[in-house]
């Protein structure tokens, strides 16, 4: 077996993957996987400055960006050319056949006048409600873009509430002299915000439905920085986009989505700052981008609960590859919104850099959906705080690094059995192989509902070096094939009311511990005997029926 300095030698030796292209992104793909559409535009062209638009940084620009897309859009269809400058402005609604070109230096950054933002009806976190207007929005519209190598600002700052606990003290001080309110741990933009956030029990979605009601809590309804929503053949490709109020890219109930060498940044400390969340699509590659952010970095999502049942449009045909991610709560989620399910779904060729959770599914009862036919491989990660592999079916909302509002209890399990009806969230057919995790603290976590069992798990080809081993607890057919489990000073592998479970080619450093306990209601849980140096090393939990475990 490897020593431990030998398998970080031969991580940190590892070569760069390969960047993809549209001639080979669909390589390697488990499903047939149509080809995706790419907008493409005209020979025509229009400056914003043709329409009277100032770099400055100061002048609102807004009837600029404004004139210079429906100008393109009459013609055609083109390029909007945003030049070099800071460019000042309010909302930039995109209309069909226009590509919003950023050229190299260019910096757009969103008016801080939250007056510049109606509240317009749309969905967020998977609820049908109402929000701020997008600082950058499309609706059904068709073959539009935005490239180039400029930068997109969101002016998250002046919508987002902030913990304490996520500043160091001086920057805790100086917040607070920015003004806004401070209760509790808390800092809040305004009043309006609060009265907002005290206003709703499900997150950050408001009990109430009145206008009048909403509109004194405006401040509240932070909008995701760019909101495409029901739009078809859609291409975001190269610019930076940074510091989004809520989430930063959300492609809504669209088909024919690539995102590809974006560089998606948010502060760490951001509350919802996830970096793309791409949600009841259909047909999308996602490739070659580098994500730093404040929540999940690429989050597959499909609407929440009855509002996403009733909406029955799943996320399907997705390519992942070739993406980079350094802090974020999830490096690739799944969930938790996904009650009109997620299908189809290739992940390969990433790299997670201390991102607080590697892989990530996460539901809850109540939800329904079916999340199924999922293929991860090749998958790199180092310094992952909990857990590498993550499957958490009791998800209410926490953060994956306990944080000073929330305590190790919040997601408790509870072993009562449900009923099994439509709010019955279903993972199933997942393939994880080739995987590599170093300096981490969980190897992984499998955690299904009693009523409905995680089903049909598979990781393959995995090198986990981690303070605590895999953890399995409501699996029906979860295969360990070829996993090495290092560095844990825990029992490496811990198997509970599972069924139909099969490990062969388990390898693990002995720490004195037993390498497996099997615990539960758990049967039918099969073992390779050349793995281990005697049965002893495996432990059978009081309860378990004579042929539960079996060593062959």
């Amino acid at each position: 077996m490897k020593t431990v300095f030998a398998l970080l030698l031969a991580v940190l030796c590892l070569p760069a993957f390969a960047q993809q292209t549209l001639e080979t992104i669909y390589d390697g793909v488990e499903f047939d996987m149509p080809k995706v559409k790419e907008a493409s535009f005209p020979d025509f062209e229009k400056s914003i400055t043709d329409f009277g638009a100032v770099g400055d940084g100061l002048t609102k620009n807004s009837e600029a960006f404004k004139s210079a897309i429906e100008a393109v859009n009459q013609a055609g269809g083109g390029k909007v050319l945003v030049p070099r400058g800071v460019w000042y402005t309010g909302p930039i609604t995109l209309l069909s056949n226009v590509n919003l070109h950023l050229e190299d230096g260019a910096l757009i950054i969103f008016s801080r006048d939250k007056d510049d933002y109606p509240l317009v009806e749309t969905s967020f976190e998977g609820l049908n409600t109402v929000r701020c207007l997008s600082p950058i929005n499309a609706y059904q519209v068709e073959n539009i873009a935005i490239t180039g190598k400029g930068t997109i600002n969101g002016s998250g700052e002046v919508w987002r509430a902030v913990k304490k606990g996520k500043m160091t003290e001086s920057q805790w001080k100086n917040l607070i002299k920015s003004g806004g309110i401070v209760e509790g741990t808390t800092w809040f933009p305004s009043q309006s915000f609060l009265d907002g956030y005290k206003a709703s029990s499900s997150f950050n979605v408001p009990d109430v439905t009145d206008r009048n009601e909403l509109q004194k809590m405006k401040d509240f309804l932070r909008p995701v920085m760019v909101s495409i929503r029901e739009s078809k053949v859609v291409l975001l490709d190269g610019p930076t986009f940074q510091n989004s109020p809520a989430w930063n890219i959300h492609p809504l109930m669209s088909e024919d989505v690539i995102i590809r060498n974006l560089n998606v940044r948010n502060p760490w400390f951001s509350q919802n700052g996830d970096g793309l969340d791409l949600e009841s699509c259909k047909n999308a590659l996602i490739y070659n981008n580098t994500f730093d952010v404040g929540d999940d970095a690429i989050c597959i999502k499909s609407g929440k609960d009855k509002d996403g049942r009733d909406r029955a449009i799943p996320t399907e045909n997705v390519i992942i590859k070739n993406n980079v991610v350094y802090h974020g709560h999830g490096g690739v989620t799944v969930g938790s919104e996904m009650s009109s399910g997620v299908r189809n779904i290739h992940v390969s060729a990433c790299t997670f850099i201390g991102t607080d959770i590697g892989l990530r599914f996460k539901s809850t009862r109540g939800r329904g959906g079916v999340v199924e036919n999922i293929w991860i491989s090749g998958i790199d990660m180092v310094g992952i705080p909990t857990e590498a592999i993550g499957f958490n079916m009791f998800y209410t909302g926490n953060s994956p690094v306990i944080e000073e509002d929330q305590s190790a209890e919040d997601e408790a399990r509870q072993e009562n059995l449900l009923p099994v009806t439509e709010e019955t969230p279903v993972f199933r057919n997942i393939s994880m192989k080739n995987i590599t995790v170093t300096d981490s603290e969980i190897a992984a976590f499998f955690m299904g509902l009693p009523e409905m069992k995680l089903e049909n798990v598979r990781l393959e080809n995995a090198v986990l070096q981690a303070k605590k081993g895999i953890t399995a607890i409501d699996a029906s057919g979860l295969e360990l094939i070829n996993v090495r489990v290092l560095g844990t000073d825990e029992v490496p592998l811990t198997i509970y009311n599972s069924q139909g479970v099969k490990v062969s080619g388990f390898m693990f450093e002995e720490n004195g511990k037993a390498a497996v306990r099997v615990l539960g209601n758990s049967e039918n849980v099969e073992f390779d005997q050349a793995d281990f140096k005697s049965p002893d090393q495996i432990i059978k939990g009081n309860g378990l029926s004579r042929n539960a475990v079996k060593l062959k």
